[in-house]
């Protein structure tokens, strides 16, 4: 199959060496487009052609009457003229007699118009021509469909291999996330055991919001990005940022300088966003400056905007670079021995969020050596309205013990999970696949099951929907947890009969909340 380039690449060859002379012109004349066709029957370059000459200037004496009297009104009236018979003056001074048709069409806020020429030797000639640049012209559109089809076809390909992505790397995750849980919940006194508990926690993190971040991006693209706007304090969000992302700026011991005004700063947006937005910022200032440096986050009021400004004494930007670091993937080579890590989407990403909030976002560098400063505006009455539904309502006191299933092929994910609830007080069990899952519910009769989606044999959603056709099942609460995080298998999943949906590696926290509501 060709590419989409080399589709393209036939679309423009079949435009350049059509079997007939083809040109554009503004509607006083002046040629903006010809092709190589047209150039060879006329003995001019495309240079001397394009925005030099108007078309008109090529005719004979009688070509340039009849085309004041006649060939120009006709065109403003109706359009189009066709078969026009005239002389065009070649290069060398003789004439060549060419049949002519034009049509008038709108592009934006301007007419142009195109003409086709043919030279006239004999009309069967010109019949033949005809016939093969309509040929031309239609395998030139069946390549400019094709083009388009394999671009589609690609840009599917990528959403799918990101999405199988996030799943391959979320299963591995899932219980190194619950296993650090697990540690945080025992004393320990050795220095070095609390130090390691510290970089896995933390390398666990990075990862995950690594796989995030690639998703959120496809989503961003795809158009289908989530949000959730309700009134927030833009302070409580830059706390919550702060607080995720110091892990991070201690490992490298930088000095992080917060300054937020005493009253609060009211915005409709959605928090879990803005926070992102922050995040990426802090952490990029954090990979960007050496060790021991010192970054500064400021929050002020501007006219109708509220200012969040991020400013670091690191690496800096040259100005070469200024213009590219929203790009996506964008790496800056001298910073790449020092960076800690990162795809080059995060800064693309805070760019995608705070546009859709009605924002902008501007970097500014003095140069290599001179640090950066990132500017974020946000307008106070921005684009959304409040939205009144909310994920989860505040979490209620402790339920009472419950009896948990597991099902999950992977033996480290369910082992590492089952210990954490049964540090809880919880009683759980576990089962490795479907069929084993629906006898284990007969059996242990348990008031919540967490389910995998992805099982050997029968799947999460062939289970669910097993069990929601049976007798009972308002009394058994049905949790999703898969590595597959797309829009569409969180709908595919709720059809099915989950109450939940929540992606590897679980929130803890999370998770307990959702428990809680069992009471």
């Amino acid at each position: 199959m060709d590419s989409p380039r080399s589709s393209l690449a036939t679309f423009s060859d079949a435009y350049a060496h059509a079997a007939c002379g083809l040109l554009t012109t503004r509607t006083d004349g002046t040629i903006v487009r010809v092709n190589a066709t047209f150039c060879r029957w006329s003995g001019y370059s495309a240079d001397e052609l394009l925005d030099n000459r108007r078309v008109q200037d090529l005719l004979t004496v009688g070509g340039k009457v009849f085309h004041q009297t006649h060939w120009a009104p006709l065109l403003e009236i109706q359009r189009s003229v066709a078969e026009v018979k005239l002389d065009i003056r070649h290069r060398d001074g003789r004439k060549v007699p060419m049949l002519i048709n034009a049509a008038r069409y709108r592009h934006g806020e301007f007419d142009y118009d195109d003409f086709a020429f043919i030279v006239v030797t004999d009309r069967h000639k010109y019949e033949q021509e005809l016939l093969v640049a309509r040929h031309r012209a239609e395998a030139a559109l069946e390549a400019q469909k094709a083009a388009e089809e394999a671009l589609r076809a690609a840009d599917r390909r990528k959403d799918e291999f990101l999405a199988t992505l996030a799943h391959e790397i979320r299963n591995p995750l899932a219980p190194l996330r619950t296993v650090i849980e697990v540690f945080r919940r025992k004393q320990f006194s050795d220095p070095q055991v609390i130090w390691s508990r510290g970089v896995l926690e933390r390398q666990v993190g990075q990862i995950a919001r690594l796989v995030e971040d690639l998703m959120e991006v496809s989503r961003i693209a795809e158009g289908k990005l989530e949000i959730r706007a309700h009134p927030v304090d833009l302070r409580a969000v830059i706390r919550d940022a702060s607080e995720t992302s110091k892990a991070l700026i201690d490992a490298s011991s930088h000095k992080l300088t917060v300054n937020v005004p005493e009253e609060p700063v009211m915005l409709t947006a959605d928090a879990t966003r803005l926070s992102q937005v922050i995040q990426n910022l802090l952490n990029n200032a954090a990979k960007y400056t050496a060790a021991g440096g010192s970054i500064w986050l400021d929050l002020y009021a501007e006219g109708d905007y509220a200012v969040v400004k991020v400013r670091d004494n690191g690496l800096g930007i040259s100005a070469e670079h200024l213009a590219s670091v929203f790009q996506i993937f964008a790496q800056l080579s001298p910073g790449l021995p020092h960076a800690q890590g990162g795809l080059g989407i995060g800064l693309s990403l805070v760019q995608a969020l705070v546009e859709r909030h009605g924002g902008t976002v501007e970097v500014q560098s003095a140069g290599t050596g001179f640090g950066s400063e990132f500017t974020v505006r946000l307008p106070f009455h921005g684009p959304f309205a409040p939205d009144e539904q909310r994920e989860m309502p505040p979490p209620v006191e402790p339920s009472r013990r419950q009896r948990i299933l597991i099902i999950d092929d992977n033996e480290d994910a369910v082992t590492s999970l089952a210990m954490l609830l049964e540090m809880d007080g919880h009683t759980t069990r576990a089962a490795s696949d479907g069929t084993s899952g629906l006898s284990a519910i007969d059996e242990f009769l348990p008031e919540t099951v967490i389910l995998d989606i992805g099982l050997p044999g029968m799947n999460g959603y062939e289970v669910a929907s097993r069990l929601v056709s049976r007798a009972g099942r308002s009394s058994l609460t049905l949790i999703a947890l898969t590595g597959w995080a797309k829009q569409q298998d969180r709908e595919s999943a709720l059809s099915a009969g989950f109450d939940f949906y929540l992606t590897k590696p679980v929130d803890y926290d999370h998770l307990v909340a959702i428990l809680d509501r069992r009471t």
